[in-house]
């Protein structure tokens, strides 16, 4: 199909986003996407929007000179990410830093994960993650299958998950309301693992030398009070706590290291995370 885009609004390492008429967007995937991978980013979307949580209507997904696309609406705002970078930049130290966003995100985890469904419509979450992690080029066989027994050991649900429920994947829209997008990874799944997700990526992030120093302090010295926060009002909602969630942060951080969106030196904190709890650190 010849379409007419817009302006190029944003890029991942997996998609280009760019504007359409009629208040819409068209997440266009790069060539390392498959196009099943694509489909099954929109049939996520569209799962979500029909259970009723606050993501994007899905329009359609489309073939653009070879590229699959999924048409969206467009959220208009702000990403949790921007929002807390430009709150460390405005506050008069960190301490004056606010975390009502991470509260909101919480909140949205926990929307997403009272909603169960059966396993034709989603991944199945335990399997997706043995891939991944059998897949990571950074440890040995020894180390993978340690993991891997690990992973086996733990309880199955059949929730919803979001799979990356990072700051960058939720918009804050002018009203207030937070938008969870990007569903290429939602599976049916434990909770757990979502949680941990987020405590993985925040606890281990590694902001680039992009940001000034003083950022990058900045952000280090809040980041066990964002966790913090998460977990205190995802507790307060469900009753899970941090402590259940501990045993799922090995095998997500493992997961981690096979994806195309952490740096090196994150992969390298992983590895050393990883090899402590299994107890092959060098």
């Amino acid at each position: 199909m010849t379409i007419t885009l817009g302006a190029k609004m944003g890029e991942g390492g997996c998609s280009e986003v760019y504007e359409l008429p009629n208040n819409q967007v068209i997440k266009l995937a790069k060539e390392n996407t498959l196009y099943d991978s694509a489909r099954g980013e929109y049939l996520n979307n569209c799962i979500a929007w029909e259970n009723g949580l606050p993501v994007p209507q899905p329009f359609d997904f489309i073939d653009v000179d070879g590229r699959p696309g999924i048409v969206t609406e467009r959220i208009v705002g702000e990403t949790i990410t921007k929002r807390l970078i430009n709150q460390i930049v405005n506050a008069a130290g960190v301490e004056n830093v606010k975390l009502d966003d991470f509260r909101q995100t919480a909140r949205l985890m926990y929307q997403l994960h009272n909603i169960t469904l059966n396993d034709i419509e989603l991944a199945n979450q335990r399997e997706v993650m043995k891939g991944c992690i059998d897949s990571a080029n950074y440890l040995s066989n020894e180390e993978k299958e340690a993991v891997l027994l690990l992973t086996d050991s733990l309880p199955l649900k059949q929730c919803m998950c979001h799979g990356d429920p990072n700051p960058n994947n939720i918009i804050v829209q002018n009203d207030g309301k937070a938008v969870l997008i990007d569903w290429m990874n939602a599976t049916l799944g434990n909770p757990e693992a979502d949680l941990a997700e987020f405590i993985v990526m925040i606890r281990y992030a590694v902001l680039s030398s992009d940001f000034p120093e003083i950022m990058r302090m900045s952000f280090d010295q809040i980041k066990e009070d964002i966790i913090n926060t998460f977990m205190d009002e995802y507790t307060r909602l469900s009753g899970l706590t941090y402590e259940e969630v501990v045993p799922w942060l090995i095998p997500i951080a493992a997961r981690k290291l096979s994806a195309d969106g952490i740096s090196e030196s994150e992969k390298n904190i992983l590895i050393e995370q990883i090899r402590r709890a299994i107890g092959t650190s060098r």
